[in-house]
């Protein structure tokens, strides 16, 4: 199968495109490539790919010539980055998509994997939910998300065919790490400061999932017969792994030695809280199944951690913070306000001029 994957070069495409590969597939990208500095060579080597430098917002039928599916990663990718700017979440996670799928499918592109997020379901409180729950989301992210998944259902039909993956909070090692998740972050802290750092006061509910079974899942559907995943939403994790955030502090308190948990004087309950149920994916998504779980991902990232950091500022910073990183080329003058390069936002205004 030929496949397109959206944000190849980010934190899970990085995990994904070398699995669909070793699984036979012919693999291209298109990515804007903005957080090429977050790459952590502790964690391994980049994937070899054959990509596009390109915008979302910008793609075009031509960008896809050829391709069988679209895995669509591409995005701002958390609830900090969704509130930078709301208006600017929507444009890039709905509207983005929205063109990412049309241009996909009238190349002839017949299968879409978007990568969703559990975010839809907001604050849903202890209550175990399913894919059949009401969405209830409480951030800019979160919306963008639940409509790019309502955009696309409106485009399915006999020749394009949606699936919706809406994982859990992600967790694991990729060459483009991140520590702005809340196992990474708790493991990174343990090893730098010998102190596993709250940031709420650890009641709140979370489902987490290794990115190694994200990607597994993207691949299962994908191979999956279409009947089977047709214009469907599959929650992607492990029901079993539904965890109070204090729960996983402990549980990086076994993994990484001497270290305590500590909570951060301003730590208070978080909104987001929600348990979700994980079990359609495992009983109808033919190929699925996950093969990690929070001390095998702890374990792998403690020692990415013990390689690649020597104080908080190296993960607290804009390096491995997606928002910080931003941030930063903003302040640099290498991205504008829509989070496009400036010299291509200067191209455009030329262009638009002439």
């Amino acid at each position: 199968m030929r496949v397109v994957v959206t944000g190849h070069l980010g934190y899970i495409g990085t995990v994904l495109t070398p699995m669909l590969q070793a699984a036979g597939h012919t693999v291209t990208g298109i990515d804007s490539d903005l957080f090429a500095a977050c790459t952590c060579a502790a964690a391994g080597p980049m994937p070899l790919v054959p990509g596009l430098a390109r915008d979302i917002r910008d793609v075009t039928p031509d960008d896809f010539a050829g391709a069988d599916a679209v895995v669509h990663l591409a995005g701002l990718s958390n609830d900090p980055m969704g509130d930078l700017d709301p208006e600017m979440t929507r444009d890039i996670n709905f509207l983005g998509t929205m063109a990412v799928a049309r241009a996909a499918k009238a190349a002839g592109a017949r299968r879409f994997v978007f990568s969703s997020s559990c975010s839809n379901y907001g604050a849903s409180g202890g209550d175990m939910i399913d894919e059949d729950a009401p969405f209830n989301p409480v951030t800019p992210y979160g919306r963008s998300k639940v409509e790019a998944e309502l955009g696309l259902a409106k485009l399915a039909d006999e020749r394009f065919c949606p699936v919706y993956l809406r994982s859990a909070t992600a967790y694991g090692v990729s060459p483009r790490l991140r520590f702005d998740l809340v196992l990474n972050n708790l493991v990174a802290w343990a090893v730098t400061t010998g102190q596993i750092r709250m940031k709420s006061d650890g009641s709140p509910w979370r489902p987490i999932v290794h990115i190694g079974d994200i990607a597994g899942a993207m691949l299962a559907a994908l191979e999956a017969p279409e009947e089977t995943v047709f214009d469907r939403a599959f929650n992607i994790g492990v029901t079993g792994h539904n965890y109070q955030i204090r729960d996983i502090a402990r549980i990086v308190a076994e993994m990484v030695p001497d270290c305590r948990v500590t909570f951060a004087e301003d730590a208070e309950p978080d909104k987001r809280t929600y348990r979700v149920n994980c079990d359609r994916a495992a009983r109808e998504l033919p190929g699925f199944r996950p093969q990690w779980d929070p001390w095998k991902g702890a374990e792998t990232l403690y020692q990415v951690c013990r390689a690649a950091l020597t104080d908080t500022s190296d993960f607290e910073g804009p390096r491995y913070q997606r928002i910080g990183h931003l941030k930063q080329l903003i302040a640099d003058g290498r991205i504008d306000a829509t989070f496009r390069p400036v010299a291509q936002a200067d191209e455009d205004r030329a262009r638009a001029v002439s």
